[in-house]
């Protein structure tokens, strides 16, 4: 592992464990074993490493999404939408610790939200990815013509991320069992959702 991996290693741990206001560039470059000095070789700023770490080191979602978005009719639509929903809670779930100190930092946020759009990402695109999965289902003939795949896509992730807030808040790890339980009730529910005509 090179320096630049191993102090991302190390923020990330930090700032999971501290949050983004809390950490120093101090107690990164330690927890990495090397001086500021080095960590400043690669990074100019927290900000900087913060931005580097969000993208370097938190389990992506997007790519999931964007890969079911290319698979309509295949798999059941329960299974996919439940398998959707794990991904999407252990996902938020691990970044929400370390995303939610963007809030507090408008300069953050609009470094983030600069360098988000700079890479084409963002909180919007599994959004987005899952709505069009359930319009190419729609347009299959699973789900019915009157549905709305973007309230659909915004219901379903929207749950998970709520699920994964209140895990932070009440400090709990994920429980796979759980997790897979509320994933399936919720693909339960949207699929009935969807698929019942009125």
């Amino acid at each position: 592992m090179n320096t630049r991996d191993k102090i991302l290693d190390a923020a990330a741990h930090v700032m999971r464990t501290r949050g983004f206001a809390r950490t120093t560039t101090k107690e990164i470059a330690r927890a990495a074993g090397y001086s500021e000095a080095t960590l400043y070789k690669h990074f100019q700023d927290k900000t900087d490493l913060f931005l580097a770490v969000l993208h370097a080191k938190l389990p992506t979602f997007r790519p999931f999404a964007e890969e079911l978005a290319r698979k309509p009719g295949a798999g059941s639509l329960r299974d996919n939408l439940a398998a959707t929903a794990r991904a999407a809670i252990e996902f938020y779930r691990e970044s929400f610790p370390m995303t939610a100190s963007i809030f507090a930092e408008p300069d953050l946020l609009a470094a983030h939200r600069t360098s988000a759009a700079r890479r084409g990402a963002g909180p919007h695109r599994p959004v987005e990815a899952l709505a069009r999965y359930l319009r190419a289902e729609q347009e299959a003939g699973r789900i019915r013509p009157e549905a709305d795949p973007d309230a659909g896509a915004a219901l379903l992730l929207g749950a998970c991320l709520q699920y994964a807030f209140l895990l932070s808040f009440a400090q709990r790890e994920l429980d796979p069992q759980a997790v897979e339980a509320y994933a399936g009730s919720l693909a339960d529910t949207l699929v009935t959702g969807l698929t019942t005509a009125r």
